[in-house]
C-alpha cells in the first residue's frame, strides 16, 4: 500500500468512525480523491501525499473538465464543484491530523453553479394527489399513509422506506428519524397524516405483514420492505391519475413541504431542522421559491399590476 492509499484508509476510518457516515457515504466521497490518485500515479507519477500542491489538484481538474480523459465527457460545473469539496475535506482532515503543512486546495475557488429551481405541488395539486389511492384496498390504504406521511413531514425516500414501528410516537404525534449520517430528528405528524398512518398500521399492514417481515412501517405485497422505485412508481401513479402535468417524484413533496410551510409564515431555521439540513444555504432555496410565489399572486390578483 503506498502513501496515497495510506491515507485514504486514515480518511476512510475517520469518516465511518468520527462522522458516523454509512458505507455508501464513505464510497461515494472517497471516489472523487480515488480519481485524483489514479491521475497522480499514472499522469504524475506521484505517490506521496506530501507532493501534492495546488498546481497539480489545477491540473487535474483542467485534465477532466477538458476533456482529455477518455473515460468520461466534460464534466459540469457541478461535478467540478463536487471534486473541490471532496479534496478540500480530505487534506482538511489530513492537516488536522499534521499529516501534511497546508491545505493544498484553500485558494481554490469552486465555480459558480446556477441552482435551478426544484418543481413544487400547489396546494389543490397536492389535494388532488392525496385523494388518489383507492383506501378500500390494503396497497391503496399503505400507499395513502405513505403519501400523507411524505407531504405532512417532509421525508427523504430513503427516510420512509427505512422508517420502523419502533420510530413512531403516536401519543405525542411526531417520528424519530434518523437522516444523513445517521444524524437524529424528531419530525411532527400532522394530524391528517396521523390518521391515515394509524389506519394503515391498523388495517393493512398486518395483511402484508408475514413471518419474515421485519419491524419497517411501509411493506409491499409480499411483506418485505419497500424499495426506493417502489416509492418513485407510488408518487408518479397517483401523480398520473390527478392528472397532474409537472414532473413529479418523491421529492417534489420534500419541496412542496418546505415552500408551503414558508409561505405559512414558518421560520427558515426551523424549516432547516425539519429537513435534516446541516448547512442553512441549502434550505434557503425555498425562499426563491417563494419570492418567485410572491411575484406571481401579486401579478394575478393585484388590480393595478
Amino acid at each position: 500500500m503506498d502513501d496515497l492509499s495510506a491515507k485514504l484508509e486514515l480518511y476512510k476510518i475517520f469518516l465511518r468512525t468520527e462522522k458516523n457516515l454509512s458505507e455508501n457515504s464513505i464510497n461515494s466521497y472517497c471516489f472523487d480523491i480515488n480519481k485524483l490518485f489514479s491521475y497522480l500515479r499514472d499522469e504524475k507519477k506521484i505517490s506521496l501525499v506530501s507532493q501534492i500542491d495546488e498546481q497539480v489538484i489545477l491540473s487535474f481538474l483542467n485534465f477532466i473538465q477538458s476533456g482529455e480523459n477518455k473515460e468520461e465527457n466534460i464534466l459540469s460545473e457541478k461535478s467540478i464543484s463536487r471534486y473541490i469539496s471532496s479534496f478540500r475535506n480530505f487534506f482538511k482532515f489530513l492537516e488536522s491530523e499534521q499529516l501534511i503543512d497546508h491545505n493544498p486546495t484553500e485558494n481554490i475557488e469552486s465555480p459558480k453553479i446556477s441552482r435551478k429551481l426544484p418543481e413544487v405541488l400547489t396546494y389543490v395539486e397536492v389535494e388532488l394527489l392525496l385523494s388518489k389511492p383507492d383506501v378500500s384496498t390494503k396497497t391503496g390504504l399503505r400507499d395513502k399513509a405513505i403519501l400523507e406521511i411524505m407531504y405532512s413531514s417532509g421525508l427523504r425516500v430513503s427516510e420512509v422506506i427505512n422508517l420502523e414501528l419502533g420510530n413512531i410516537n403516536f401519543e405525542e404525534s411526531f417520528l424519530n428519524i434518523f437522516g444523513k449520517g445517521r444524524k437524529e430528528r424528531i419530525i411532527p405528524i400532522g394530524k391528517i397524516a396521523h390518521k391515515w398512518l394509524g389506519k394503515y398500521l391498523l388495517e393493512s399492514r398486518p395483511f402484508l405483514a408475514n413471518s419474515k417481515s421485519k419491524s419497517f412501517v411501509f411493506l409491499n405485497a409480499r411483506g418485505f420492505q419497500m424499495t426506493r422505485m417502489a416509492i418513485w412508481l407510488i408518487v408518479d401513479k397517483y401523480a398520473k391519475l390527478a392528472n397532474i402535468k409537472k414532473k413529479v417524484h418523491p421529492h417534489t413533496l420534500r419541496h412542496s413541504f418546505a415552500t408551503h410551510l414558508l409561505e405559512g409564515g414558518a421560520d427558515i431555521r426551523v424549516i432547516q431542522e425539519l429537513l435534516g439540513h446541516s448547512d442553512i444555504s441549502t434550505t434557503q432555496i425555498y425562499t426563491h421559491i417563494t419570492k418567485d410565489y410572491l411575484i406571481e399572486v401579486h401579478k394575478t390578483f393585484h388590480p393595478r399590476y
